[in-house]
């Protein structure tokens, strides 16, 4: 018992470990979403996030030994951002005939979201400091994390509420679109991208390559004007 102890403690501390446990609960997450026909429900990001939570606390490993193990998919988020490039020069004729209502559905898009989340908070009595991890919710988790430390926030409480967005707009946007009748997928996907950031992109990526596209032009534009707008906001506030 012990040697398998002392067996699994140093298992724990090998990186490669963790990036397993990762890469295999997404598989396997995704796998359940497939065989769904991609239900809003069996979102393959939200079950992983619960199967890997579920590793840490029956093997009783810290957030930080499990993070150092797995930062190597954090660190490939900011190349995936950038590979976002690819489909939208692929599809460059299609965005330039709809730039301006594009550009206008951003600038509704983002205020609402910032407006919304700030005036809610601040009618419930939400602390400045947890106000300011807030703002940047709709914004891709990298950018919004940088936003809330200039700030002066907490930036790992602005990463979980960055995430718990992405989750619940990725799986209302499907059935709520579809309910009001919006069947362009420019406009479906711009939606998720504006609203659910990341999250939202890689579902309009299930759907559709023009709603992903679409989705990540705007997750990208969102994360410049919200960097612009919460300093703005919460200044106004104070």
């Amino acid at each position: 018992m012990t040697g398998d102890f002392a067996l699994w403690v140093f298992l724990s501390r090998t990186p490669l470990l963790w990036l397993t446990v990762t890469l295999t609960a997404y598989v396997v997450a995704d796998r359940v979403s497939a065989a769904t026909g991609r239900h809003p429900l069996a979102n393959p990001v939200l079950h992983a996030i619960w199967m890997v939570g579920l590793v840490l606390v029956v093997t009783r490993t810290p957030y930080a030994v499990y993070f150092e193990g797995a930062q190597f998919v954090h660190f490939l988020l900011g190349p995936a951002t950038v590979a976002l490039a690819i489909p939208l020069y692929e599809h460059r004729k299609t965005v330039t005939r709809v730039l301006v209502p594009m550009l206008a559905a951003l600038v509704v898009g983002s205020t609402v979201a910032l407006a919304t989340g700030i005036g809610t908070a601040k009618l419930l009595g939400v602390p400045d400091s947890i106000l300011i991890a807030l703002a940047p919710k709709s914004v891709t988790a990298s950018v919004a994390m940088g936003i809330t430390s200039a700030l002066g926030g907490d930036p790992t409480l602005t990463a979980v509420l960055v995430i718990l967005t992405g989750i619940l707009g990725a799986i209302m946007v499907t059935p709520l679109l579809d309910r009001l009748g919006i069947r362009d997928y420019r406009a479906r996907g711009f939606a998720a991208g504006l609203a659910a950031h990341g999250i939202g992109t890689a579902r309009a990526f299930q759907v559709s390559e023009v709603a992903g596209t679409f989705a990540g032009i705007a997750m990208g534009l969102n994360a410049f004007l919200t960097a612009v707008l919460v300093p703005l906001a919460l200044a106004l506030l104070r």
